[in-house]
Formats: C-alpha cells, sequence, structure tokens
C-alpha cells in the first residue's frame, strides 16, 4: 500500500515589512522549493487547466483567481460549460501554451501573474525548465503541486500548499480532514495481512481495438492497491504508463477487469463515462467493450467482475470517491457501507461551486 505522507511544509511567517504588520507566506512545494508571497495569490496562471476545479475545491470563485492556463490537460468540455455557464469570466483566461510540455514564458510574464501553479510531470523537462527559469527571473514565483503522479502521497499537501498560497489554508484544512476521514476507514479494515486481495488489470483508455494500454506505477496503481487490490501490470510496465498486448492479458488472467474512459472516447468507439454523459449511454459503451474479441472471453468479464471508471479521477481528489468504489467493488462485503455516489454528493454539495451531472462508473450487468 502507498505510504501516506503529508511532505509538504507550509509555514505562515510574519515581518515587520512595514506598519502595522503584515503576513508574508511561505510554502515549500512538491520539489522541496521554497515559496514566498507577500499576500495571497489573486491572479495566478494554471499549468494544468483542469486545475480549476482543484482551485474549487478551496475558493467559491475560482475563476477570478485565474489569468491565464495551459490548454494541455484542459477541463473536459462539459465541465468547460457547466463553469461557464456559472463564471462567464472564464473567456477572459488567456492561454499560455497549447501542446504537451509547452510553456510561453512571455505569455506568462505578460499577464504579470503572481503565481504559476506547475505540476510534478512538468520536473525535468528542458523545454518546461528554461521556461520556468524565465518567468522566476521576472519574478514571478512558481510553486509545483501533484495530483497525478504520486495521488495518495501529495495530493492533500498540494491542495494544502494550494490553500496557503491562495488565502484558503481553512478550507484546504476542512478538505483534508474530509479526505481523510473517508480514506481511514479503507486503510484500517484493510490493515488485516490475511485478506486476499484480488489480482486486476487496469485497462487504460479502453476501445475494442489496440488493447491494452495499461498502468505501472502510481496513479491509477494507487488507487488499485489502497482499495485492496493488485495492479498485476505493475510487474511488467516499468513507470506510469506503458501498453501489453492482448494475449498478455488472456494469459494473466486477471481476477477483475477494470476499464477507464472519458468523453475523448466516443470517436474511437470506446468507453465513454465522466462529465455530461447519462447512464444509459455509458452502460451501452461498456457492454459494447465487453463484447470485443479477447475481452469478452476473460472469466473476470463473463463472471461479472468487471466495471468501468472515470478516466480523469487521475488529477483531483475527488479520487477518493474512487477509491470507495474500487473498495466496494473488491471487497464488497468488507465495505457494504460504503456510498460513493454520496461522497461525491457531499464534495459536490460541502465544497465546489459548480455541480457537474456525468456518470461516473459502471459494472458489468448494469
Amino acid at each position: 500500500m502507498p505510504q501516506l505522507r503529508r511532505s509538504a511544509t507550509l509555514v505562515l511567517t510574519f515581518c515587520a515589512l512595514a506598519a502595522p504588520l503584515r503576513a508574508e507566506i511561505a510554502v515549500t512545494d512538491l520539489l522541496g522549493r521554497q515559496v514566498t508571497l507577500s499576500e495571497p495569490a489573486d491572479r495566478i496562471v494554471l499549468g494544468e487547466g483542469r486545475h480549476l476545479t482543484v482551485l474549487g475545491l478551496l475558493h467559491e470563485d475560482p475563476v477570478a483567481l485565474v489569468a491565464g492556463w495551459r490548454l494541455d490537460k484542459a477541463l473536459d468540455e462539459p465541465t468547460q460549460q457547466a463553469y461557464r455557464a456559472r463564471f462567464p469570466a472564464m473567456d477572459a483566461i488567456r492561454p499560455v501554451g497549447s501542446g504537451n510540455r509547452d510553456l510561453s514564458a512571455e505569455s506568462v510574464i505578460a499577464l504579470q501573474p503572481d503565481l504559476l501553479v506547475l505540476s510534478l510531470m512538468d520536473r525535468g523537462d528542458p523545454g518546461m525548465d528554461r521556461a520556468r527559469d524565465q518567468i522566476e527571473s521576472a519574478g514571478i514565483p512558481v510553486v509545483y503541486v501533484d495530483f497525478f503522479a504520486h495521488p495518495l502521497e501529495n495530493s492533500i499537501p498540494s491542495l494544502k500548499i494550494l490553500g496557503a498560497l491562495t488565502g484558503a489554508q481553512d478550507k484546504a484544512d476542512e478538505f483534508a480532514e474530509f479526505y481523510d476521514t473517508h480514506l481511514s476507514r479503507i486503510t484500517e479494515r484493510l490493515a488485516d495481512p490475511s485478506i486476499q486481495r484480488p489480482r486486476v488489470f487496469l485497462h487504460a483508455h479502453a476501445s475494442p481495438q489496440g488493447c491494452c494500454p495499461t498502468v505501472g506505477s502510481g496513479v491509477f496503481d494507487d488507487f488499485i492497491t489502497t482499495a485492496g487490490g493488485t495492479n498485476i501490470a505493475a510487474e511488467v510496465v516499468p513507470g506510469v504508463q506503458g501498453t501489453v498486448s492482448l494475449e498478455y492479458l488472456i494469459g494473466a488472467d486477471p481476477d477483475v477487469y477494470l476499464a477507464t474512459g472519458g468523453t475523448h472516447m466516443a470517436g474511437r468507439g470506446g468507453l465513454v463515462l465522466g462529465s455530461g454523459v447519462d447512464a444509459e449511454q455509458a452502460r451501452a459503451s461498456f457492454k459494447t467493450l465487453l463484447a470485443a474479441p479477447g475481452l469478452s472471453s476473460l472469466p473476470a468479464v463473463e463472471q461479472g467482475r468487471a466495471s468501468g471508471i472515470w478516466h480523469l479521477f487521475n488529477d483531483t481528489p475527488a479520487h477518493i470517491a474512487l477509491i470507495e468504489h474500487l473498495a466496494l467493488s473488491f471487497h464488497p462485503e468488507l465495505f457494504a457501507d460504503l456510498d460513493p455516489e454520496a461522497t461525491l454528493a457531499q464534495i459536490d454539495r460541502q465544497f465546489l461551486p459548480v455541480s457537474v451531472p456525468g456518470t461516473w462508473w459502471v459494472r458489468a450487468g448494469e
């Protein structure tokens, strides 16, 4: 099971810059870098557009804080529409990069933000490092967070970092307490070493053709392991993601077949789930997927031990509801009292300014 650490250090210091005393905000980010602001950031550039919804966990109007964003890893279209309907000012957010690892230092500097938020996945890329150096040389602080690479380890520290830097530390603490309460209910019950963990294969971006993209360490491996399963592809896939053959999958004979999908899979005839997707569409796409040659003959599929989940749970602290769904799927008797739908509803009601309807998971036979 991933080690649950709170690795980020949040420090509030006070200094006499002028009378009266003014608070200085200092945090240590996910790369161990010290980031200091003289006051809470209210003009931010996001390295990932979909982190707008992470700010939404902290602020009633996250759009008002965002001056620019990189279009790579943008919000999915139904979520964009829902936020735009509530916050028309979203159309004023300026793009600062389009493709993978593409960030325009000139565009960021021109916006004169008081903070640039980058992802742990951006580290080590020469182009991104050059852009960051130029941006910091212009006096703009840069902070690294992570809701993707190691979500169990880094999501809550990252949320607390953003909470501290944007003046929403109390809200970050509130969500952290909510998250930890739900997570500990799962981890405490799974602490018994005698519990049998099902062997799980995750089919990422699942479609009937081109099987089978999957995951190794981090991300969904963290979710599967924390929920009481064993990700069998972790043994053969080095790093975060990779591809195995259909023959490998058939020979591996997993106890559980788990597929991820989203609205981006509609054009490829794959699993359609997520924002703006109704239950009928999700079930129909999952049924088509499971009928594909090779997949249909898996004992896990034949015996109904197959589920589909929304792929974009991979970059939001709302993944706690997914972990509940997986725990309930892997160990139905042990977690019969879990209600992941209610957990998502509470996140919507208690934390998010915009509720986006959709279908987030589907099971074989439903």
